[in-house]
C-alpha cells in the first residue's frame, strides 16, 4: 500500500543548482552570498528593516528572548495551543510561560484572555499565528502598549500570511520563523528573525554569533550562542522563495479541494478565517465532533492510518504537559477553547506534490468513516 504522508518538501526548482553552486564556492558555513541574499529577500517580503537567519525556529524564539532581555523571574504570556518550542524558549532564559486561551474565531491567542494574565512580572506576549492564521495583532499591540510590554510574532507556521493587508513578520517588536522540513518554505532545518529596530538587530546578530565584537576580531565582550544558518541552507531557501507564489497557489488548491469535498460531512468542522486574515496554507485543519460524526478524533486518525493516510492530531495543550502542568494548576488556568481544540483537531496531508486523486482518497475515507 502506498502511504500518503502528512507532509513532504517540494525541492523541484533551483534548489539543487544553488546548493551545488554553494558547494563549489567552498562557502558552506555561515557566510556566503546565499546568506546575504536570503536575508535581504526575506526582509523585503516581510516588509521589515532586517531578517536574521538562524539554525532553526526554536533558536529564533530563544534568540528573541535573549535580545529582549527576558530573565529569571519574568513572565511571558503565550497561547497553550502551540508547539512546545514557544514555551520552551521562555524557559531557556529562566522565565515562566503563562498560558492564555485562544479565541474560537481565530484559534489564536485571545487578546482579552491575554490581558487577564498580565501581572507585575509580565514582560511580553508571544502571538502564535496558529496553523497559518494571523493573531489579532492590533489588539495585542494595543494591549502591550498600555502595559509597556513587547510582542513577538511566532510565525513558524504562517509564511506569507496577511493581517489586514500586511504580511506577518513586521507586525510586532520581532517575529520568528521556522523552515523545518514540513513548513511551506523549507531548508530542512532553519529559521529567521525579522525586525525593524536597529538596536535589536545589532544585539541579535551579536548574540547569534557567539557574542563577538564586530569591530574587534575574536574579542567576545558578552556570552553568545552559535545560532547561525549555513550558506547551503540559505541556498535552498533562496530557491524556495523564487517559487513562493506557485507553492502557495498549489497549497491553496489543495485546501479548497478539502473544503469542497468535506463540506457536507456532518461533524467535520474547518479552521475559521477572520475577514481581515489571509491564512497561510500550511496544514489543512479539521475538527471532529463525535456525536455528529459517529466517532472521535483519535478513532478517525486510526482509520485514516489503516488506509495508508498519515495525519497529525492538533498540538497537545501545553498547560497539560509535564513541564508546565504544575505551574498552570497553581495559577488556576482555565482554557476551555484550547482543551476542546486539542482534543478534536486533525491536520490532513498538505504538500505541493499531493496528487488530486490522493486528496480524493483522503476525502473518501473521511466520508465513509462517519455517519454520512
Amino acid at each position: 500500500m502506498k502511504r500518503i504522508p502528512v507532509s513532504m518538501p517540494d525541492l523541484m526548482g533551483t534548489e539543487e543548482k544553488y546548493v551545488v553552486e554553494a558547494l563549489r564556492s567552498s562557502w558552506v558555513s555561515a557566510t556566503g552570498k546565499y546568506v546575504d541574499r536570503f536575508e535581504e529577500e526575506f526582509a523585503k517580503i516581510c516588509g521589515t528593516r532586517a531578517a536574521i537567519s538562524v539554525c532553526n525556529g526554536t533558536a529564533a524564539l530563544h534568540l528573541a528572548m535573549l535580545a529582549l532581555g527576558v530573565k529569571p523571574g519574568d513572565e511571558v504570556i503565550v497561547p497553550s495551543l502551540t508547539y512546545i518550542a514557544t514555551a520552551n524558549a521562555v524557559r531557556y532564559v529562566g522565565a515562566e510561560p503563562v498560558f492564555a486561551d485562544v479565541d474560537p474565531a481565530t484559534w489564536c491567542i485571545d487578546p482579552a484572555r491575554a490581558g487577564a494574565c498580565i501581572t507585575s512580572r509580565t514582560k511580553g506576549i508571544i502571538a502564535v499565528h496558529l496553523y497559518g492564521h494571523p493573531a489579532d495583532m492590533d489588539a495585542l499591540n494595543s494591549l502591550a502598549g498600555i502595559h509597556g510590554l513587547w510582542v513577538v510574532e511566532d510565525a513558524a507556521e504562517a509564511h506569507m500570511a496577511e493581517y489586514r493587508g500586511r504580511k506577518v513578520g513586521g507586525l510586532a517588536t520581532m517575529a520568528t520563523f521556522s523552515f523545518y522540513g514540513n513548513k511551506i518554505f523549507t531548508s530542512g532545518e532553519g529559521g529567521a528573525i525579522t525586525l525593524n529596530s536597529p538596536e535589536l538587530e545589532i544585539w541579535s546578530r551579536r548574540l547569534r554569533g557567539q557574542g563577538v565584537d564586530p569591530a574587534r576580531r575574536y574579542f567576545f565582550p558578552v556570552t553568545g550562542y552559535n545560532f547561525r544558518l549555513t550558506n547551503l541552507a540559505c541556498a535552498i531557501l533562496c530557491a524556495q522563495l523564487e517559487r513562493r507564489e506557485s507553492i502557495l497557489e498549489r497549497r491553496r488548491e489543495i485546501c479548497a479541494a478539502y473544503r469542497e469535498g468535506l463540506a457536507e460531512v456532518k461533524g467535520i468542522g474547518f479552521q475559521p478565517a477572520a475577514p481581515w486574515a489571509v491564512v497561510a496554507p500550511w496544514l489543512f485543519c479539521i475538527t471532529v465532533t463525535e456525536d455528529k460524526y459517529g466517532m472521535n478524533r483519535d478513532d478517525l486518525i486510526r482509520e485514516l492510518d489503516a488506509q495508508g493516510i498519515e495525519t497529525r492530531p492538533f498540538f497537545i495543550p501545553l498547560h497539560t504537559l509535564p513541564p508546565f502542568v504544575e505551574q498552570s494548576r497553581k495559577r488556576h488556568e482555565n482554557l476551555p477553547h484550547t482543551d476542546r481544540l486539542g482534543a478534536t483537531g486533525i491536520n490532513l496531508p498538505t504538500y505541493n506534490r499531493l496528487a488530486d486523486e490522493e486528496i480524493e482518497s483522503v476525502i473518501e475515507v473521511i466520508r465513509k468513516a462517519g455517519r454520512g
